[in-house]
């Protein structure tokens, strides 16, 4: 069984102790032992960062851009096998892990190009014989603490901005999927990236995560996670002045209105409440469909979720996953229990599965007849459980669809002009999709929400310079 260690100033080094990663689709299937850090790793690392950060700062551009672009190239020639990790690891299947490593190779491309385009301002001064000269600098070292549910493309999307725009980097990946983002540092590793530049603390959240945040040598941190440790670091960071960036929750509404076309809709809407098992912070949970089509709808969706395949991520054929953990699945299973206390009617799946293998299986669930103010309705269940809320007209679904704390993603199925233009206007959320699922996004534009779902500048794109740099403002008399 092999160990795998965390990367400190450009070497691997063990923790105090070390943890099995688990494959959720068969507990029998162990993918190695992976070190658990503690704060003086944390410490150390810091440290590391801090000393590589001026050469690293102020150095080539260019030698920025070639090393990006070579850990890209390096995971798009290797898409499937870490496609294959990932899907061993996280549950996806290795269709969309593969999918995920080919994404997470394209942000470091892309970013390689962004290290070349990075662009300041020369203005004139209100006071003859002034020039003034506006410039983005890095920010330092910045502490990357990122989620069990992309366990490579967000990583990605965090690593690369921060390096392209001449930033130091701690990674503190999730404990319960550390594999991918240990393969991806010791890609990083064989990059030409001078030591200390990028270092990987794995570990505990409890432990790596609160020394991260609360390091006195950490410029600045990018969350993605759940609301309640979001809103919990934004507190520590604005209370030491640090840079904060936090991706958290969603409760995303998917309309479909009477006009839709009744097949695009039902396909859209169970790609985006039950594919990688429902496990997307933009995952539609809640489906708001109007009168006229909602019998129609509910059946239909009971005839596409009959064909949906539960199985081994990596099985031929497979088209959901199992549950990420025992954890996961235990929170599912009580909303499902949840859901039909408060008289909602379970119109399909929601079981235990037991297969071939011993995981974390259950069969996708709708509710249909469920209201608004139901906490199925209204709390971030993370898992293949979707409800159908019942509406009058496009009003009431978009009442609805902003009724709530969240605001990352929104969608709508309409083949009206008319109210596809309204909702794109008028829908409380970061990410708007017309006729789209509303998970899927593309890498090289912004990603974020509104309200509960996201704090600060957006992640992805040329918007990434937005946190990982600093403006400056230069005076010159002439």
């Amino acid at each position: 069984m092999a160990n795998h260690d965390n990367l400190i100033n450009g070497e691997w080094v063990a923790g105090k102790a070390y943890s099995p990663n688990l494959n959720p689709s068969n507990l029998a299937d162990v993918l190695g032992q992976y070190t658990q850090g503690d704060a003086s790793q944390v410490d150390a690392a810091v440290a590391a960062a801090t000393a590589a950060f001026p050469a690293w700062a102020t150095g080539s551009v260019q030698a920025r851009s070639d090393a990006l672009d070579k850990i890209g190239t390096e995971i798009l020639a290797r898409k499937e096998e870490l496609g294959t990790l990932l899907a061993r690891e996280e549950g996806k299947t290795k269709a969309e892990g593969m999918g995920e490593a080919a994404r997470a190779g394209q942000i470091f491309k892309f970013f390689a190009g962004e290290c070349l385009r990075l662009s300041g301002e020369t203005l004139p001064s209100v006071r003859p014989g002034i020039g003034v000269e506006i410039t983005r600098e890095p920010v330092g070292v910045v502490g990357l603490i990122t989620p069990w549910n992309f366990p490579i493309a967000i990583p990605a999307w965090k690593i690369a901005p921060a390096l392209a725009f001449g930033n130091c980097v701690v990674l503190k990946p999730a404990d319960l999927v550390p594999g991918s983002a240990w393969a991806l540092a010791e890609i990083i590793s064989r990059s030409g990236i001078p030591a200390g530049v990028f270092n990987l603390v794995m570990g505990r959240g409890s432990v790596i995560g609160n020394a991260l945040v609360g390091h006195a040598g950490i410029h600045a941190i990018s969350f993605t996670g759940s609301t309640g440790v979001g809103r919990a670091i934004a507190l520590e960071c604005v209370k030491a002045g640090k840079k904060v960036q936090l991706e958290m929750g969603g409760k995303n509404p998917q309309i479909v209105l009477d006009d839709a076309d009744l097949n695009q809709a039902v396909e859209l809407s169970v790609q985006s409440a039950f594919y990688s098992t429902g496990q997307r912070c933009t995952a539609s949970s809640r489906l708001i469909v109007t009168d006229g089509i909602y019998p129609k709808f509910i059946e239909a969706m009971q005839a596409r979720m009959a064909k949906i395949k539960v199985g081994d991520a990596l099985a031929q054929g497979t088209d959901i996953g199992p549950v990420s953990s025992q954890s996961q699945l235990d929170q599912d299973l009580e909303y499902i229990a949840i859901g039909k206390g408060e008289g909602a009617t379970l119109a399909a799946g929601g079981e235990r599965l037991k297969l071939d293998t011993d995981g974390f299986y259950m069969s996708p669930a709708l509710f249909s007849e469920s209201a608004k103010t139901m906490r199925i309705n209204k709390e971030e269940i993370f898992g293949p459980v979707a409800s159908v809320i019942r509406v009058k007209d496009y009003e009431e679904a978009l009442a609805t669809a902003n009724d709530t704390e969240f605001g990352l993603s929104a969608g709508i199925a309409t083949t009206s002009l008319k109210y596809a233009t309204h909702f794109k206007r008028h829908s409380q959320a970061g990410m708007v999709m017309v006729n789209l699922p509303t998970a899927g996004v593309d890498y090289h534009v912004p990603f974020g929400g509104r309200k509960g779902s996201s704090y600060g500048p957006r992640e992805q794109g040329k918007y990434a310079q937005e946190f990982f740099t600093t403006v400056k403002t230069a005076y010159t008399l002439a």
